[in-house]
This record gives C-alpha cells, sequence and structure tokens, in this order.
C-alpha cells in the first residue's frame, strides 16, 4: 500500500478523526496539528478526515479544505489519509474530492445521498460518483444505513466491485454486520472476485468478531485508539485469544463512547483529557454532557486505568 494512494491492500486503524473547535465553536486548526500527532505516536496505520463523526455536515466548504490542507500537512506523508467527501450535490462531492487528492489524500470516501432505493438505482448513484471525480481517484464505500437509509445488498456491492476498479475499500457499519461481512468475503472468494480491503465502524464494537470474519482493520474514532491497533496487530500475529483480553480491558469505556447522540461528546471529552484536544467543545447544534455523564466517565477511566496497571 503506498502512502499515497490507497488500494485494495490496506489494512489496520485509519482512526476517524475529530475536528477541533474552540469554546465558542471556531474552527481550531493548532489544536488539529497536535490530533494529528497523537493519532500518529499511536502507531496508526492512516487517518480519515471529515467524517459523520467528525462533525463534516457542520463545516463550510472552505473549512473543510482547511482542514485537509492542515492535516495532510501535518501527516507528511507518513500515512495514507482518507478524506469523506459525501454530499448530496454532486458537483460540491467532487471538487473537495479532486481538491482533497491535488492536495495529497489517498483516497475519498463516500456515503450516498439519503433517498436512493433499490440496487439498480445505487449502482447509478456510483457510476455518477466515479464520472465526477478526477479518473483514478481510489473510492471508499461508507455503508452506513443507520445514518442514509440505504441498504448496500451484497450482491450490489459484488457488482460494484465489479463495474468500479477505483473501488478499493469498504466501510462496513451495517448493523446488525456479521452475517453480511462473512458472505462478501465468502461469496468473492468462490467467484475469484477481486478481493478490496474492508475497515469496520460502529465504534468498533464487535471488533474482534469483525476481524475473524474477515474485516481488515478499524475505521473508527475511539478515544483510546491504541487498543484497535493493539488488537489488530495481535489477531493478524495469531493471538486471537490475547486480542480479545485487551479488547475487553475497554469495552466498557467503548460501549460508553458509542452511545448514539452524545457519543461524540464523550469521544471529544475523552480526547480532550488525554491532551489530543485544546477544547472538548463540538460545534452546535450537538450533544453536551450532564454532570452525571461526566461523573459516570470518571469512573469508567478511573477503572480502565487500574485495570491497565494490573
Amino acid at each position: 500500500m503506498s502512502a499515497l494512494r490507497l488500494d485494495e491492500t490496506a489494512r489496520g486503524v485509519f482512526p476517524i478523526s475529530a475536528t477541533p473547535f474552540t469554546s465558542g465553536g471556531a474552527l481550531d486548526l493548532d489544536s488539529l496539528d497536535q490530533l494529528v500527532d497523537f493519532y500518529l505516536a499511536r502507531r496508526v496505520h492512516g487517518l480519515t478526515l471529515l467524517g459523520i463523526m467528525g462533525e463534516a455536515p457542520k463545516l463550510t466548504p472552505a473549512e473543510s479544505r482547511a482542514v485537509v490542507r492542515r492535516a495532510l500537512a501535518r501527516v507528511r506523508g507518513r500515512v495514507p489519509v482518507v478524506v469523506g467527501v459525501s454530499n448530496p450535490n454532486l458537483m460540491v462531492l467532487a471538487a473537495l474530492a479532486n481538491d482533497a487528492m491535488a492536495a495529497g489524500a489517498a483516497g475519498v470516501m463516500v456515503a450516498p445521498p439519503v433517498g436512493i432505493a433499490g440496487d439498480d438505482a445505487l449502482l447509478a448513484y456510483m457510476t455518477a460518483v466515479v464520472a465526477a471525480v478526477d479518473p483514478g481517484t481510489p473510492l471508499v464505500y461508507q455503508d452506513y444505513p443507520q445514518a442514509t437509509g440505504v441498504t448496500l445488498t451484497v450482491e450490489a456491492f459484488h457488482r460494484m466491485v465489479d463495474a468500479f476498479e477505483q473501488l478499493v475499500m469498504l466501510k462496513h457499519e451495517d448493523c446488525p454486520g456479521l452475517t453480511k461481512l462473512a458472505r462478501i468475503r465468502a461469496e468473492a472468494a468462490r467467484a475469484g472476485r477481486r478481493r478490496v480491503s474492508v475497515l469496520v465502524g460502529n465504534n468498533a464494537i464487535y471488533y474482534p468478531q469483525e476481524l475473524a470474519r474477515g474485516a481488515d482493520g478499524a475505521m473508527t474514532g475511539f478515544a483510546y485508539l491504541e487498543m484497535l491497533v493493539e488488537v489488530y496487530e495481535r489477531f493478524v500475529a495469531g493471538d486471537t485469544e490475547g486480542a480479545e483480553d485487551v479488547f475487553d480491558v475497554y469495552l466498557p469505556l467503548l460501549r460508553y463512547e458509542a452511545q448514539p447522540g452524545v457519543g461524540l461528546a464523550v469521544r471529544k471529552e475523552l480526547l480532550f483529557r488525554r491532551g489530543a484536544l485544546a477544547s472538548p467543545a463540538v460545534r452546535a447544534p450537538g450533544p453536551t454532557l450532564t454532570p452525571e455523564d461526566r461523573r459516570e466517565l470518571d469512573r469508567l477511566v478511573g477503572r480502565l486505568e487500574r485495570r491497565l496497571k494490573a
């Protein structure tokens, strides 16, 4: 896998980067440098900008470009960087995708807009995306029906893999999705189909089982991403029991961060406490933590720290 161009061999942990804001809601690019350093220090295999949990829909087009260029300048080609470019307006999507690739991104991630129904309509949409972006742009398809309402069938995914050589990765976030993941791998192998990378999201809540079913790593933003890296490394080294043991230690906090609605505020609070962000602010409109939330978080972090020392 090239550090500059994503391909089917992509493996490991590509955290979804948070987007730093000041307490007043302004974009904080200095804190973004700090956050990128935090990720790289934990030996990630790549980085993903402007994901849904990166608050991408709350950014202006100029802010999105500023985030991409600042982060790429900080990474300096040390790991591949994927940029989320999803937008119901294909012209806006293509403009950000092409700008990101020109700035040094390794590939772009696309989730379909709300309202697409059926395999044929989804294939037609992806055909339009491929035609709109610069030729050869590596694509990641984000399968997140909980947010988009768009169902990706196994059959449709196979058709996309066959039709678009630029499609090199699936971000798998369907839930429940273990059987779907296993079917993708088994049916592709039987047909001799090109094997694409699959990284999982949903805060990696089913991570060990997803790795066992054929996932190649994680693309999610858990604040203790060193766990994601260690579980992946143990798994590929054949130490599946050790991978499960490490995962189990972090599971209470990972589960707490995965809460729908408030999870982003929990994640940014944890990143702030860990020194990765200058402020835990979520840009409005967004969730905030209650005093009781903070007390629960204090307890869970304390419990994790004690278990790690033991």
